[in-house]
């Protein structure tokens, strides 16, 4: 067999180890052992001992060279953030403020939900975490007015998916990393497309409110005096999102430092609020396990890439993908329809960290090259902000992921969290949202300045 031919056959058993149930950091590291191994053993003619020996210590020295980058460590600080946040009692104030001020609208509370997650997710860089919380804080608002159970859970499970595009972001970062992109650009980037996906959502939910009357009855009642009284309260998560901002914007330090800064400030601010020890620890377990598993899944993958890289499978793809007889936007779509349906088997990091070796250069040379002018390229953009925009449509696809069966992850954090409804029926709640992100996809491909923009204009 060709090396391509093992490297195609090791892909395959690769998909049917995770289909199985077997964890992605596990699977990737394994395939991506057996695949350097063959290579030095067969490819290379090297004895099977030499060989095996070779593939240890490049297996043991990839972890360490490859995750000691100060990149990195935005992902923890940006995962702390968010559980501070949650821990200090600002997430409610936040959800407050949202149901006092559009509560009014049908299904106002999920509207608010929506807006709330998003709001969250600008100082929480996790959709599980952002998800967990509104289980635990707008399901049994919603529940105590008569919201539908489905709809309510679905909601929640689609509005944590925000986190995965509104900085701070892990999954931004992780792909910064893979495809060696601007970090600083990435992360503004996500916000106005962000804020359009919050949008589309919230149309979504007044629209099926008004539909069915009984799906999310209006919240009424609430004053002018009332709906400023609830503002202060969501000061403190405005003031870290400006702080982060600011200092990627001013040039005080590198998004690492701003995250870093940014978690600063939020202990300071709970600490002020009265933010006691044992909710200090749950903040700082709760960070450290859901690191923990994503710097797992990172070294895992990162020893399968390597591999990808000796057989040159990603080379391989990008050659096949421009030489087909197609339209740049229609080939761009098939590729996004494979996301779609890796998405229904696979949890989206380790989807995007598994593929983008390989879809990456593909896209990038379908776009006419990493250093091709505007106009030059085939999809309408420099190479640099092809590589943006593609970052944001791509995390875009893998927030399908999180809500589709049967691996949704969101879902399934939703169920955990609310024991008294099922997770078939929190993916039933959040089908209609599906719709959503595909409309939201669509506008991003249609306007890419909607992505580029903000980065373009705050960091050149």
């Amino acid at each position: 067999m060709t090396t391509m031919e093992v490297c195609l056959l090791l892909a395959g058993v690769l998909i049917l180890l995770v289909v199985i149930g077997v964890r992605v950091a596990f699977a990737t590291a394994l395939i991506g052992f057996i695949g350097m191994f063959s290579f030095y053993a067969f490819d290379k003619g090297y004895p099977l001992d030499r060989s095996f020996i070779i593939t240890l210590k490049l297996i043991g020295q990839i972890p360490h060279s490859k995750t000691e980058s100060h990149v990195l460590a935005l992902i923890p600080t940006f995962i702390l953030i968010g559980y501070l946040a949650y821990f200090a009692g600002f997430t409610r104030a936040l959800f407050e403020a949202a149901k006092r001020w559009v509560g009014w609208l049908p299904g106002g509370l999920g509207v608010s939900t929506v807006f709330a997650t998003a709001g969250f997710a600008a100082v929480s860089g996790a959709s599980v975490a952002t998800s967990a919380v509104f289980a635990r804080i707008a399901i049994p608002e919603m529940l105590k007015v008569g919201y539908d159970k489905r709809f309510a859970a679905g909601v929640v499970a689609a509005g944590g998916t925000l986190a995965s595009l509104i900085p701070p972001s892990a999954i931004l970062v992780i792909y910064a990393i893979i495809t060696e992109s601007s970090v600083g650009k990435l992360l503004m980037a996500g916000f106005l497309p962000g804020l359009v996906s919050a949008l589309i959502y919230g149309a979504l939910i007044v629209l099926l409110a008004k539909t069915r009357k009984d799906l999310g009855p209006p919240v009424k009642g609430f004053t002018w005096k009332e709906r400023f009284e609830a503002l202060p309260g969501t000061i403190p998560i405005l003031f870290v999102v400006f702080i982060i901002i600011y200092c990627i914007y001013a040039g005080w330090g590198t998004p690492t430092e701003a995250g870093a800064l940014g978690a600063f400030v939020v202990l300071v601010m709970a600490l002020m609020h009265g933010t006691k020890w044992e909710q200090l620890k749950g903040a700082l377990m709760e960070s450290a396990k859901l690191t923990a598993m994503i710097f797992t899944m990172i070294w895992g993958v990162l020893i399968y890439v390597r591999y990808l890289g000796f057989a040159d499978l990603p080379g391989a793809f990008a050659d096949f993908i421009t030489g087909l007889e197609q339209s740049p936007m229609i080939t761009l779509m098939f590729i996004l329809g494979a996301y779609v349906i890796l998405g229904m088997f696979m949890d989206a990091i380790g989807m995007l960290i598994l593929t983008l070796p390989i879809t990456f250069p593909a896209v990038i040379a379908l776009n006419g090259g990493p250093s091709v002018s505007y106009a030059d390229s085939a999809l309408g953009m420099s190479g640099e902000n092809c590589a943006i925009w593609f970052g944001i449509i791509v995390v875009k696809m893998a927030e399908l992921c999180l809500i589709t069966p049967p691996i949704g992850l969101n879902c399934f954090v939703v169920a955990g969290v609310r024991p008294e409804i099922s997770a078939q029926d929190v993916f039933r709640g959040a089908s209609p949202f599906f719709v959503a992100d595909v409309i939201t996809v669509g506008v991003l491909i249609s306007f890419p300045q909607i992505v580029l923009w903000l980065p373009n204009i705050l960091l050149g």
